[in-house]
Order: structure tokens, then C-alpha cells, then sequence
């Protein structure tokens, strides 16, 4: 038989609804819009054709060593996400640098690249 989880209170302060874990339906509505679309956040074709596999084909297993993840060298999962690292894409772009260029990213597993949006993104978990 399948354990239930505890209701705990939204995480966004001031919110007293319950949920089980993280933000109540409403709040993570209103952080996904907040993300935008992928294609809103020029997530387009020469992501899909040039950088995802670019950067999945040079890193096919993660490399992310960040410390908040447990561990201090590659944990070696295969990889499933290309990321922008370690500048984000809105700041290539600002930057002027072309952002689908395969050396600006890393290849993550999908625990690692979940904990790196929860921490770091607009609407991540953590914020």
C-alpha cells in the first residue's frame, strides 16, 4: 500500500494553503508563467539542432560538482540536460555572446539540473 505524504503550507511566505511539497497550485501557476515558454526564453531551433547536442555529445555524463548536491567530483550520471554554464543564457545574449555555442553549456543528469533551476532560475523552487 502506497504511503501518503503530510500537507505541508506553501513555501511562497504568507501563503496558507496546503499542499504536498513546495508551492500551492496557484503560486507555481503563477512562477511558471513568470519562467515564460522555452520559446519565450529562446529556447528555439538552433538550441535544439546546434547547442543540446553539442554539449550532450561532448559531456555524456554529468559534470556538475556543485556543492550543494552532495558530492566534489562529477557524479557521473548520464547526462539528459544541456545547461548554460557558467553564464546564463540571458546573460550571453546580454553579453552579446551567441548562446547556442556548445561551450557555454555542460551536459547534466536530471537530479543535478533540477536542484541547479530550483536554486538559480526566476520561479525556481528555492526562491
Amino acid at each position: 500500500m502506497a504511503r501518503r505524504r503530510a500537507l505541508t503550507v506553501c513555501s511562497v511566505p504568507g501563503c496558507p494553503q496546503l499542499t504536498p511539497s513546495g508551492r500551492c497550485p496557484t503560486h507555481r501557476a503563477e512562477a511558471e508563467q513568470q519562467r515564460g515558454t522555452a520559446r519565450q526564453r529562446g529556447y528555439g531551433r538552433e538550441h535544439q539542432q546546434r547547442f543540446r547536442p553539442g554539449v550532450l555529445a561532448r559531456d555524456p555524463r554529468c559534470v556538475c560538482t556543485e556543492q550543494g548536491h552532495g558530492h566534489t567530483t562529477p557524479c557521473g550520471q548520464p547526462s539528459v540536460h544541456a545547461d548554460h554554464w557558467p553564464h546564463s543564457r540571458r546573460d550571453l545574449v546580454a553579453a552579446g555572446l551567441d548562446p547556442d555555442d556548445p561551450q557555454y553549456g555542460r551536459g547534466l543528469c536530471q537530479p543535478c539540473h533540477s536542484s541547479e533551476t530550483a536554486r538559480h532560475q526566476p520561479g525556481g523552487w528555492h526562491q
